[in-house]
């Protein structure tokens, strides 16, 4: 199926297609609704790459839900800077509530350790990750292990449905590997 998909000239290869993107969102609609049946979580999105995920995972998750988000960023082109700032706080408070981050990529893990200590030190119940791509060979915290992975990839550098090199490729309806002579100007 891949292999039938016209990609642009700037990606070397795709990752998961709009169709399988899809199929992790139904999948995971379907665990979450039975995890979370009668709980009302706050589902969180990470600003702004989690924005394409979060829209198609929210049709598939047949609770009550309530959602938020929140801008955090640890990154500057392809690098991870290591300190984390939030750009942008939510304003549903999570004191005693179950809260679901849904985060288009762990990568280092800085940003989405810093914002599960943010929800632990503001009250939360509970604590859980959905994110689309893992990348474990990039993480420098070991300590977040997402309870939900919709495929784990290798140390590449990927765009599209959400993720971005310098705010660019976020709109593609599909994840990629972007070619290094994009970024290696």
């Amino acid at each position: 199926m891949k292999d039938d998909i016209l990609k642009d000239d700037f990606i070397d290869e795709i990752i998961l297609t709009r169709e399988e993107i899809a199929g992790i969102c139904e999948k995971f609609g379907e665990k979450l609704t039975e995890e979370y049946r009668g709980k009302r979580p706050i589902l969180v999105g990470l600003l702004k790459g989690s924005i394409p995920f979060m829209a198609e995972l929210m049709k598939h998750i047949k609770c009550e839900t309530e959602i938020d988000f929140i801008q955090a960023s640890s990154y500057s082109g392809v690098k991870s800077k290591g300190a984390v700032m939030i750009l942008k706080d939510m304003i549903t408070p999570v004191k005693d509530r179950h809260v679901i981050i849904v985060e288009d990529i762990i990568d280092t893990g800085l940003t989405i350790q810093e914002v599960m200590n943010l929800f632990q030190d503001r009250g939360a119940k509970s604590i859980e990750i959905v994110t689309l791509l893992d990348k474990p060979a990039g993480r420098t915290v070991n300590t977040v292990t997402p309870k939900y992975i919709g495929k784990t990839i290798p140390n590449k550098f990927v765009v599209g449905f959400g993720l971005d090199y310098d705010e660019l490729y976020r709109n593609l309806d599909y994840v990629g590997v972007l070619k290094e002579a994009v970024y290696k100007k």
